[in-house]
């Protein structure tokens, strides 16, 4: 869940048994050099919405149009109750975010919330776990955008067979609770299953994450692009983080108005 005027909100439904649109937690430091962070919009920085802050994902391309990732929920206006995409409240497109390192708003152009609504879906999987938006960055900021996640580097693409148990996942949060401590920004975890039947993966980071680290990047082991973070849960697995699946939701994108939308690598 970002942080400001939107709380965690409590996921109803059997596939989200107890969990809050909250995301990231503090991680120890992957080996190797770390990547620099580059000046200007990357992955990783702060989004607002309306009063609501949250980070950043990918960097995304469509032609000569560039967007950064958001989670959905970022936008979203209901009650603490509504967590169904397919029915929640969110704010329109055309509305405005602040971007972290962007000389002016972006525009939120694609919301996966609102465009399950316009197509009237039913899959209740994807109305759980389908949480990604885009934000599309002013032509001045798209020309220094870079696609690098801080630290980890990458990702080298998007990752398209899911993730092991056990395997090994890096991600970059960035709340504004952690009052400037980047220290606490990285942090690797390890996938513990999946929800949804692959729409999410459940994740183990060392503690829970904190409001504002919501829609940050995951990279699988091999660095490329895996899911955003979207909830913090309680069952079945205390504590695990829901990373909804990149892949999915990209080609659910595709099909509903994001037109040929593709990830930038770093």
């Amino acid at each position: 869940m970002g942080s400001g005027r939107r709380t965690a909100t409590l996921a109803t439904g059997a596939a989200l048994a107890a969990a809050v649109w909250l995301g990231g937690a503090p991680a120890v430091a992957a080996p190797g050099d770390p990547a620099p962070t580059a000046p200007g919009v990357h992955p990783g920085v702060q989004t607002r919405t309306d009063g609501a802050q949250c980070t950043a994902n990918f960097l995304f391309r469509d032609g000569e149009d560039v967007y950064i990732g958001q989670a959905a929920h970022c936008s979203g206006t209901g009650a603490a109750t509504e967590t169904d995409g397919c029915d929640s409240g969110s704010l329109p497109l055309g509305t405005a975010v602040e971007v972290g390192g962007a000389s002016r708003p972006g525009e939120l152009v694609y919301n996966s919330w609102l465009a399950m609504q316009e197509a009237g879906e039913t899959d209740p999987d994807a109305c759980a776990f389908n949480d990604f938006a885009l934000v599309e960055l002013a032509p001045e900021d798209a020309a220094t955008a870079s696609g690098t996640v801080p630290f980890f580097g990458g990702p080298s693409g998007v990752d398209t067979d899911g993730a092991r148990v056990g395997e090994v996942v890096r991600s970059y949060g960035n709340s504004e609770l952690r009052g400037g401590v980047t220290l606490l920004s990285p942090k690797v975890g390890t996938v513990a299953g999946e929800t949804g039947n692959g729409w999410s993966h459940d994740v183990l980071t060392v503690t829970p994450g904190i409001p504002g680290d919501s829609g940050s990047a995951f990279l699988s082991a091999d660095g490329r692009a895996l899911g955003v973070l979207s909830t913090l849960q309680f069952a079945p697995l205390p504590a695990s983080n829901g990373v909804s699946d990149l892949s999915r939701m990209l080609e659910y994108a595709r099909a509903h108005g994001a037109g040929d939308v593709e990830l930038v690598t770093g």
